[in-house]
């Protein structure tokens, strides 16, 4: 990867942690790779991060020896839950990202001309977060350099980082309500968390104007409702994550996962 500076220019090098594991592996991978650049890492806590992640960051913390700047939205998820009069967010309405994680960011960023690190790998087919006002000049090292799923799981080994807590029954990092979770991971937060899934479900039942909005949103048969949620999580159904060249499940089985207060390896999950 190569970096160009202009040491007319104030810059900045910002890398920022989701707390999972592609951005931690980046972390892992600039360290490395350019120890040169005074990197920032930044996190954005969005006050309703799982309990995992922020062990992850405490272990991400210890293990490269680095600072963490947390940042936080001046006001949190319930006051913007009231200015959006009850409207909880979805794939369509993307508040909670706006103003909980952008928002902040930017606001640390300022006017200054910052590169930052993407942990977007080669086999992902996605795009990030775009700037608009010009200043935020956006690297995908994982991209230039061809490094895919399998890369990232050998770095965080390599590096003693492993993979974060919740990996087994959660794709990835961000707010225990996420409307992108699948049934299954729903089911992974009320079995692994059941006091963070009354408060989801405490949000899904309690507008004081009668409306009716759900994080599954709705079918032809209604709303759906977190009650109503059926059945158990199956500890030996792995919630992975897919990639263009491999999948996640199939590393996963050469790890270690805490279930039912013990250590099993993911390929004995079958069979618990």
């Amino acid at each position: 990867m190569t970096i160009n500076s202009d040491t007319n220019k104030k810059e900045r090098h910002i890398l920022a942690l989701s707390g999972g594991k592609d951005s931690a592996a980046l972390a892992v991978y600039m360290r490395d790779k350019h120890p040169e650049l005074e990197m920032e890492y930044v996190f954005t806590d969005s006050g309703c991060e799982l309990p995992e992640t922020y062990e992850y960051l405490d272990r991400i913390r210890a293990v490269l020896n680095i600072d963490i700047t947390v940042l936080n939205s001046e006001r949190g998820f319930d006051y913007w839950l009231k200015y959006y009069r009850g409207v909880l967010p979805s794939p369509q309405n993307r508040w909670c990202t706006r103003h909980l994680k952008l928002e902040p960011f930017e606001a640390y960023i300022g006017d200054d001309v910052t590169f930052s690190y993407v942990a977007i790998r080669a086999d992902e087919n996605r795009k990030g977060y775009k700037d608009k006002k010009g200043t935020i000049i956006p690297r995908h090292p994982f991209v230039e350099e061809g490094i895919v799923l399998q890369d990232v799981i050998d770095l965080l080994n390599n590096s003693g980082l492993g993979l974060p807590g919740y990996y087994g029954w959660r794709k990835r990092s961000g707010c225990y309500f996420c409307f992108y979770q699948m049934e299954s991971e729903w089911k992974g937060l009320r079995k692994h968390h059941p006091e963070k899934f009354e408060d989801a479900c405490y949000y899904e039942e309690n507008h004081s104007d009668g409306r009716v909005y759900t994080w599954r949103g709705k079918n032809k048969n209604g709303h759906i409702f977190l009650r109503d949620l059926n059945g158990d999580l199956i500890e030996s159904e792995l919630i992975i994550e897919e990639s263009n060249d491999n999948k996640l499940g199939t590393i996963l089985r050469d790890l270690d996962f805490f279930v039912d207060n013990k250590i099993v390896s993911g390929s004995e999950l079958d069979n618990v």
